[in-house]
């Protein structure tokens, strides 16, 4: 005997919906699972991070503030995932995003290059050079893929190490504060290339309008353009597709320079919104998170915002279960990681039966 799947005719709308809530459910309770086996309480640990950073202001801030550059991260990557590709790279082309914007904000520091203009070009020519930073390196895995036949999943994920590199490169050795006590962190930009704040001394800045609007741009795309016809046909039936003249090597570079595109500005706009000057590290891993944002959310923009939330609840609730119950950091990633592995669990049983078959 043998366990097999059988593809469901017409997978049910209510399973789908219910399977990443059940998804959810199934890693807190192996998370619970871990922190009883840690030797801490699963119901303090609950509280810790789920319930204590949605019952301060400040929290609740700093939940939209990293909630924002998920959420712009996973709606880019939806429109590769739903054409059947696979961007695995998003976390390098959000640090090309910041590299790209960065060096405007560093070489127009102290009123360089501003002149009659003033400096209010600045920072919209940042957001710029983001999202076309993003969008290129976006577009070598995309070309590598349509050209040579090279894996997508290998090439993004291997530039990831790349960005990462050059941006440690660079605030180790050229970009370095000269004033910095040697510190390996560059200048703090300028006020004309940080992003403003949405409420006096708060932390909310206006990178997360940026996130609104392109969440809503996208819901529109994706079910009322022809575009987002042509991206959900090549995701489902890629012969059909053909056979109706679309190109899958225009697609190809179309998703994943939109999807390199919103990474980057994610990248620029979490650099001079959040930090404020380029560092060794400027994401906690935003770009592999977002993938698991995009599939909780079932690859839809509305429910990439509620799953973004989720997300940026457990990083910070486990900054506060750190303090709190002496937890380890790490088991934050260990979390996400079991919960992308539920999220696809739940996806193979919305498509498929599970059959046990005897063996003749």
């Amino acid at each position: 005997m043998r366990l097999d799947l059988q593809a469901r005719a017409a997978p049910s709308r209510t399973i789908a919906i219910a399977g990443p809530i059940l998804a959810l459910l199934a890693a807190m309770l192996i998370g619970a699972a871990v922190v009883a086996l840690l030797g801490k309480s699963p119901a303090e640990a609950f509280m810790a991070y789920f319930v204590a950073p949605l019952s301060e202001s400040w929290s609740l801030q700093a939940l939209a503030v990293k909630a924002s550059p998920l959420i712009l991260i996973a709606v880019g990557l939806s429109f590769c995932f739903r054409a059947n590709l696979w961007n695995i790279g998003a976390e390098g082309q959000f640090t090309v995003g910041g590299l790209a914007g960065g060096w405007l904000a560093l070489a127009t520091r102290d009123g360089a290059y501003q002149g009659t203009f003033g400096g209010w070009w600045i920072l919209p020519a940042m957001l710029v050079l983001g999202a076309m930073g993003g969008v290129l390196y976006a577009l070598i895995p995309a070309i590598l893929r349509v050209t040579l036949g090279v894996s997508e999943i290998l090439s993004s994920l291997m530039l990831v190490y790349i960005a990462g590199y050059g941006l440690d490169y660079l605030v180790r050795g050229p970009w370095r504060d000269p004033q910095g006590f040697n510190f390996p962190v560059t200048a703090n930009f300028d006020p004309e290339a940080t992003l403003p704040s949405l409420i006096a001394d708060g932390r909310l800045h206006a990178g997360i309008l940026l996130t609104v609007v392109a969440v809503l741009l996208a819901g529109l795309v994706l079910s009322r353009g022809m575009f987002g016809f042509e991206v959900r046909l090549f995701g489902t039936a890629p012969k059909a597709a053909r056979f109706a003249g679309f190109s899958e090597r225009a697609l190809t570079l179309a998703v994943f320079a939109i999807s390199g595109g919103l990474a980057g500005l994610a990248g620029i706009a979490e650099v001079s919104g959040q930090i404020g000057q380029l560092q060794p590290s400027i994401s906690p891993g935003y770009g592999f998170t977002a993938i698991i944002v995009a599939f909780l959310g079932r690859l839809s923009p509305f429910g990439i915002v509620l799953a973004g939330l989720v997300l940026a609840l457990t990083y910070i609730g486990g900054e506060g279960a750190q303090v709190s119950m002496k937890l380890p950091l790490d088991l934050t990633g260990a979390f996400q990681g079991v919960l992308l592995m539920c999220v696809l669990a739940a996806d193979v049983f919305t498509r498929y039966r599970v059959r046990l078959v005897r063996e003749a």
